[in-house]
């Protein structure tokens, strides 16, 4: 599923407008990671894995950007988080329609610029920018492209939308 028409647009033209290059590679429409390395292994740097949570209340909502290739144990990260073991949860595809713009499988930090109410934590995992990583890569607004751009102009975009990452490190949870 796209986001709504004219969203990946302006989040490109955002991206013009804050002076960040990046690089995109159109793909079949992907729903997991493991249906779209196959067609960005190419790509160079850290790939991502984006979560969409929400806390136990339903009061909070989190998007979780990790590397590709990461488990995430829920109970972990809520702990990490200092929300309580148990308490994170996966919201609906309407929450996150709502929130970001976007539907199942197009869960990116991209669309934090649609979050205007600031309603959205973001989790980042801190291999994106200790990792060494020339490029990082997400989904612009569509899970039928990948797009990629410097740490650095990443971490500058994020901070533009007006949400500072929560950067966590997830190195002890790798199985």
């Amino acid at each position: 599923m796209a986001a709504a028409p004219g969203l990946r647009e302006a989040l490109e033209q955002r991206l013009r407008d804050l002076g960040i290059a990046v690089i995109t590679a159109e793909h079949p429409e992907v729903f997991t990671v493991e249906e779209m390395m196959p067609h960005v292994q190419h790509m160079k740097g850290g790939h991502s894995k984006n979560l969409f949570l929400r806390d136990k209340k339903k009061k909070g909502f989190w998007l979780v950007t990790v590397l590709h290739n990461r488990e995430v144990n829920l109970n972990h990260l809520a702990k990490k988080l200092g929300l309580g073991s148990g308490n994170l949860r996966f919201a609906d595809e309407n929450a996150m329609l709502e929130k970001l713009g976007v539907g199942q499988g197009c869960a990116t930090p991209l669309a934090l610029f649609c979050d205007h109410q600031g309603d959205v934590m973001f989790v980042l995992d801190a291999a994106f920018l200790e990792g060494g990583h020339e490029k990082v890569y997400f989904h612009p607004m569509t899970n039928a492209a990948t797009m990629g751009l410097s740490p650095e102009d990443f971490l500058k975009f994020v901070k533009s939308t007006g949400h500072e990452p929560i950067i966590v490190s997830f190195e002890e949870d790798v199985r």
